[in-house]
């Protein structure tokens, strides 16, 4: 078991998904606006980064987990213009609020979303072309499953690409992002979103998630072929690509 995932938002015996659904329901009307803010809008570019990694591909048919408020997958679909992408995520509340931004932007033909457990996936094998995830896989209960079943549901050759949020590892931006995760980030949190435990939460996550070359073994173990990454924004965000 990796740290994070003993992580829970909420003091409770639950299992920590159910946990992690009614966070992400609690917090999701002010979930866009909190994300933009506390990133300078820098989240915007990574997202951009990322969809961009996937050009050349081309892929045709898309899923993205932990979509959220279908921020990624949005901006996706524009970019790389596929034939059917599907956000999947376990919070209903999320996903309300990305569907009235797909009829605005309307992307309706493209992008539809679905509640999944990330974990056990209704997708048959070998379905998808790429398999993305922003900000999303820390929350898993369980990461190795979770990326297994990124993995079955991914066409042989099919790319995977996760950009997700990590502590820096040179000064002096390790030093300033200890201070902001600690106090800024929580403080500001708490402030927007009325939820004093969902930043507390997250910002933990940060800290305790696998990084970097440990990723990379982890993705290996989970099926996955040729696995890259590359931090962005001083160490801020990572960039995980990976080949089924």
């Amino acid at each position: 078991m990796y740290q994070q995932e003993k992580i829970k938002p909420y003091e409770s015996k639950e299992e920590k998904g159910k946990l992690v659904e009614a966070m992400f329901d609690n917090i999701a009307p002010t979930y866009d606006t909190l994300n933009h803010r506390l990133s300078w809008d820098i989240d915007k570019r990574w997202r951009r980064k990322a969809i961009n990694s996937l050009a050349a591909h081309k892929p045709q048919a898309m899923l993205d987990i932990a979509t959220g408020t279908g921020d990624f997958a949005i901006l996706a679909a524009k970019m790389l213009n596929p034939t059917t992408l599907i956000g999947a995520d376990i919070s209903e509340g999320m996903m309300s609020i990305g569907r009235q931004k797909v009829k605005k932007e309307h992307l309706e033909h493209i992008i539809r979303f679905q509640k999944e457990d990330c974990l056990h996936l209704s997708f048959p094998s070998e379905t998808f072309d790429a398999v993305t995830a922003a900000f999303g896989i820390r929350n898993f209960q369980d990461l190795d499953q979770g990326l297994k079943e990124m993995c079955r549901v991914l066409k042989k050759g099919g790319q995977l690409c996760i950009i997700e949020l990590t502590t820096p590892v040179s000064s002096p931006m390790k030093e300033l992002f200890k201070i902001y995760a600690k106090v800024v980030l929580p403080f500001y949190g708490r402030l927007i979103s009325k939820d004093k435990h969902a930043y507390d939460y997250l910002n933990k996550t940060i800290a305790a998630f696998p990084q970097g070359e440990k990723m990379m073994e982890i993705l290996k173990e989970a099926g996955f072929a040729k696995t890259t990454f590359k931090r962005l924004t001083f160490g801020i965000c990572t960039m995980y690509l990976a080949t089924k």
